[in-house]
């Protein structure tokens, strides 16, 4: 079996407060009681702006031995340039501060946006200039453009490998040639679920897989329910073992010939709005047999602070209803 990971997309939302984190907890102790309950989170800050090395430290300093985060690559490059002439902006975002995750660095998320269409060509470029390794990455980080002085960090992560993933929003990628041209430099497709808004397709193209679980119904809100969350970890546990779902949807239309020896799983909730995430996502751990820390924790700075009664995992994992907008 690989090793799964099961977190949340993001962990800064207001309407989280009083309800995911308990009462009194300080915004700057947030990211210590999101990692402290999932193993997994994605950053989605570097996907709007180049954070800074310092963030980065920080927020490498606030988590747990064993942690992994994941990083959504930055939005000038997928959206604004769409791909083109984007050598010196990668070289800035690999010399963001983003070393200074260090061996809590995991994958990196590219998303398209709904308007830009499949171009061999032009994507196959992009892939071939995604560094695969810490080496790589730092080499390129090094050939930053002069504003990036003062504001980077070219911290040595060695040889270790890095791993990249796609989620796309058009269906012209919709054609054998993409999945095709994915396996080659052994970047992982996103299983996406969008309320059906966007393309939904579950090829394996990398040695690991990357969800992200919007909501099946209305995107961004909705919860999954009991039926959903069984689906997923029966798909999930296939991914874990190297095998495929049999109805798995696939763009090229035929399985692998031969199970692999187990992939990895990153699976992000980013149903934040009504607050679904964090609850959905322990739930899932559970289903999956993965161990799920009780809630509330305890956190330095609120022993002497009002707490909501400890609850069983399952009432905390299924609210009986969500919060208000």
């Amino acid at each position: 079996m690989g090793d799964i990971r099961i977190g949340i997309s993001g962990w800064r939302y207001a309407p989280w407060r009083k309800v995911f984190y308990p009462a009194g907890l300080a915004q700057r102790l947030e990211l210590q009681y999101a990692s402290s309950v999932f193993p997994t989170i994605e950053i989605n800050g570097s996907f709007y702006s180049l954070q800074r090395p310092a963030s980065y430290a920080d927020w490498y300093a606030s988590t747990p031995p064993g942690f992994v985060f994941s990083l959504k690559g930055p939005r000038y490059i997928t959206h604004i340039l769409r791909l083109r002439d984007i050598g010196p902006p990668l070289a800035n975002f690999f010399a963001s501060g983003l070393f200074e995750l260090r061996e809590k660095l995991g994958p990196i998320l590219w998303q398209f946006p709904p308007s830009l269409r499949f171009d061999p060509e032009r994507f196959g470029a992009f892939l071939a200039a995604l560094p695969r390794d810490g080496d790589q990455a730092l080499e390129l980080a090094r050939r930053h453009e002069p504003r990036m002085e003062g504001r980077n960090s070219l911290r040595a992560l060695g040889a270790r490998p890095l791993r990249h993933a796609v989620e796309i929003r058009n269906d012209s990628f919709l054609v054998p040639e993409f999945p095709a041209l994915l396996r080659r430099h052994g970047v992982a497709l996103v299983v996406a679920d969008t309320a059906g808004k966007w393309p939904y397709e579950e090829d394996v193209t990398a040695d690991f897989m990357y969800l992200r679980l919007h909501g099946d119904e209305e995107l961004y809100a909705s919860g999954y329910s009991d039926q959903a969350l069984e689906r997923w970890r029966a798909r999930i546990a296939a991914w874990a073992a190297g095998t495929e779902p049999d109805d798995a949807r696939r763009i090229g239309g035929r399985a692998r010939r031969r199970p692999a020896a187990g992939r990895d799983i990153y699976c992000y909730f980013d149903n934040d709005v009504k607050v679904r995430a964090p609850f959905d996502a322990r739930t899932l751990a559970l289903k999956l047999g993965l161990p799920v820390t009780p809630l509330p924790l305890a956190i330095p700075g609120l022993e002497n602070r009002p707490r909501r009664a400890p609850s069983s995992p399952q009432a905390i994992a299924s609210p009986s209803s969500p919060p208000p907008d």
